[in-house]
């Protein structure tokens, strides 16, 4: 028999998020510690905690969350994580801090249902902490990535940084170079959009990235996703619970239909860590468990 399921949930924030606490809980964590403020010099001691307690075969019984609202934050956790294991004495280890590793998987497995690689899709908003990962996510299976951005300095660095996840050898057969745009004029604008396969919108809550007059310069659009949940939406039009919807032609998608997936995501990658002692889940390897776990299923039908 295995050893109950113990979760660490590692969190920066002053609360440590009650909903990741419920996901878990719902993926079949048996007992969940949770820890908050923690910073990366605390890291150490949490994980000798987990991996001196229990022998190697039981260490799959124990798996660490990294959660919180700040990434840079999560991704210092997560790598003071890896640097405290010693050996085969180690646990699995998730980072899903601020929802955006399974919000961009989510997104993507949304985008892979509907629109073939090599197409060409546009992230607005692609320089913030969802908006790169559906950017590296989805030029890693083969599409060709519009980096759109208030500011062109930072598209140019998120399009730099998946420049060199392609050199280190990420699918480099089916990578295309990502280009940067910061619109302003709407000739500009239909430059980004015109002949765009697909939009993703991944901007903060409450901002308009695509209201109804840019909507029209998408001519060849073939799905929408907003991922933005607070009025005013992200994309003009779109319903936030929108799953897969036809919508003159266009399949769309609001933040609650793709939260939707990404619950499932969410779930199914708890349950993996507990497959294995060995499990590093980052963006790449959720999105491959999302293909392997979820694929095309309901919401790809109903589009239909």
């Amino acid at each position: 028999m295995d050893s109950p399921r113990i979760l660490l949930q590692l969190d920066p924030d002053p609360h440590a998020s009650s909903f990741d606490a419920v996901v878990a809980v719902d993926a079949g964590v048996q007992h969940l510690l949770q820890y908050s403020r923690v910073a990366p010099q605390d890291v150490r001691d949490l994980v000798y905690g987990a991996i001196f307690t229990r022998s190697v075969k039981e260490l799959k019984s124990t798996a660490v969350f990294i959660g919180g609202r700040d990434v840079r934050a999560g991704e210092a956790l997560l790598e003071a994580v890896q640097k405290s294991f010693i050996g085969p004495l180690r646990v699995s280890v998730m980072l899903d801090a601020n929802g955006a590793n399974t919000t961009a998987a989510a997104a993507v497995l949304a985008l892979l249902r509907h629109v073939p690689a090599p197409g060409t899709i546009a992230v607005l908003a692609g320089t913030g902490s969802v908006g790169r990962r559906v950017a590296r996510l989805a030029s890693s299976v083969g599409f060709r990535v519009r980096v759109a951005s208030r500011s062109m300095e930072r598209a140019a660095e998120v399009c730099e940084e998946l420049r060199r996840i392609r050199t280190d050898g990420s699918n480099p057969d089916t990578a295309h170079p990502a280009t940067p745009h910061a619109p302003e004029s709407d000739s500009e604008w239909q430059h980004l959009l015109s002949d765009a396969d697909a939009i993703i919108s991944a901007g903060a809550p409450g901002a308009t990235l695509l209201p109804q007059r840019l909507r029209q310069q998408a001519i060849q659009a073939q799905l929408l996703i907003d991922l933005n949940a607070v009025p005013p939406l992200g994309i003009d039009g779109i319903s936030v619970s929108a799953a897969g919807e036809d919508q003159q032609g266009v399949v769309v998608y609001g933040a609650i239909g793709v939260g939707g997936i990404k619950m499932k995501l969410h779930r199914a990658a708890i349950g993996e860590l507990f497959h294995q002692n060995t499990a590093i889940l980052d963006a790449d390897q959720i999105l491959a468990l999302g293909r392997q776990k979820i694929g095309n299923s309901t919401a790809a039908r109903q589009s239909h």
